[in-house]
């Protein structure tokens, strides 16, 4: 394992393009482009004011960068490096701004969520879509790109309102089924829709009745479960024929009898860290501004440190709030907020635990590699972490003046990690091996 050189970032606007061929990243004002296979700049553009926002497009040809306070959004084309094109949102000013699938329309939504206008690079042709609705996530798009839907609120009512993405047309609105709509996946109080692109009612999940429901969920690469993290600590996995629940994983502060391995960190000597990683094959500078740790084998019982929440915060800090599906919808991560230092793995072919990892933080971030059964994370210190099915191990990010991770994300073919600190970049390059 090897760590480039550190680079400048700013807000943690970092991306790889969807190619995997470029890094874009924003430094104040300053866009960078850098080829990814040598990191040398390839393009270097000037922005009229401190980027809010980055987005590459769908076939990596251009990239938006938008300036929520002042309203503007300009974009670049990596082909032709002279041409530009700024898009002014005026007094109306700017809260959102995103690439259609296409990656030839751009979806800026204005302040006050009192409309979301459509400008298209092609025939500079723009639409307006009215009534969207303040909220998490009031727009997405279908897998093929074909069909978005929105969210919408209309005479104090709810609705989700489905259009084509050729020409913005409406294709269907459906009717508040509930009302206080969240977005277009999940509400605040336990209830799950599930949609047709016809506007029909699939099908309605619900666990319990109380004000703290959902709280997050995902679909599986697979399309076959549905996983549902809610406020009662509790993940409802459901199947996508009948969307009926199949499987449900809870998150219990001790863990007394499983075949689940549990792995918990432990900070070392830096004496011992090179004899630990060598059973890892891993192969890096030793940095003694780091600490070092390694992870190890609990015996059962094991008992994780909660947090009580406090009932009298609107937000309180419990329930699941992360969920991620390996590549090949073999494993699910989750993440309780009250034990905001332990990691989850579940084997979704036995519906069973299989690893918990305790951290000696809270974990930031975690991602699946995009091809194999390996998850990274992160807690905010100077230390990578990798799990797979075969164990886990803990590395010192190699770099000098102590590279704190905030948050990380894969490249697309799995060689190496893009890592994020406060102001700052490296790339984590791994043996594929």
């Amino acid at each position: 394992m090897n760590f480039s050189e550190v680079f400048k970032q700013s807000n943690q606007l970092c991306k790889v393009s969807p190619d995997g061929k470029y890094l874009a990243t924003c430094v104040q004002y300053r866009l960078v482009v850098r080829e990814v296979s040598t990191l040398q700049i390839l393009q270097l553009y000037t922005c009229l004011d401190q980027v809010s926002h980055m987005e590459w497009s769908s076939d990596a040809l251009f990239i938006l960068c938008a300036m929520y306070k002042r309203g503007l959004v300009q974009v670049w084309s990596l082909e032709q490096p002279d041409w530009h094109c700024k898009i002014d949102e005026g007094s109306i000013g700017l809260v959102s701004s995103r690439w259609s699938p296409d990656g030839r329309h751009i979806l800026n939504t204005t302040e006050f969520h009192l409309r979301i206008t459509v400008w298209s690079l092609c025939t500079k042709a723009v639409s307006f879509i009215k009534y969207p609705k303040a909220c998490q996530k009031a727009v997405d798009f279908s897998k093929n790109g074909g069909y978005m839907a929105l969210a919408e609120r209309r005479d104090c009512k709810d609705y989700v309102s489905v259009f084509v993405c050729d020409d913005w047309h409406l294709l269907r609105v459906s009717s508040d089924y509930e009302p206080l709509l969240k977005s277009i996946f999940f509400l605040p109080q336990y209830k799950v829709l599930l949609y047709s692109l016809d506007g029909r009612l699939l099908s309605s999940y619900s666990a319990y009745e109380w004000s703290l429901g959902v709280k997050s969920v995902t679909w599986s690469p697979s399309s076959q479960f549905l996983a549902i993290g809610s406020y009662d600590e509790k993940v409802r996995v459901l199947n996508h024929i009948t969307w009926k629940k199949i499987a449900q994983f809870d998150h219990p502060s001790t863990i007394s009898s499983s075949k689940a391995v549990v792995y918990k960190e432990a900070e070392m000597k830096l004496t011992a860290c090179s004899d630990d990683l060598s059973l890892h094959n891993i192969s890096i500078g030793t940095n003694l501004f780091n600490a070092h740790s390694k992870y190890e084998i609990c015996p059962l019982p094991v008992q994780f440190p909660t947090v009580k929440p406090d009932p009298d915060r609107a937000n309180p800090k419990i329930g699941v709030s992360m969920l991620a599906f390996s590549s090949d919808s073999r494993f699910l991560a989750t993440k309780n907020d009250n034990a905001a230092s332990v990691v989850w793995v579940w084997d979704m072919q036995k519906m069973s635990l299989v690893s918990v990892l305790e951290q000696t933080s809270s974990v930031r971030c975690f991602q699946w590699d995009p091809l194999r059964p390996r998850l990274a994370l992160c807690t905010g210190n100077t230390k990578l972490y990798l799990w797979s099915p075969s164990g886990c191990v803990s590395v010192p990010v190699a770099t000098e003046g102590g590279f704190q991770v905030q948050s990380l994300s894969w490249h697309c073919s799995g060689d190496f990690l893009v890592l994020l600190g406060k102001e700052q970049l490296c790339l984590c390059y791994l043996n594929t091996d």
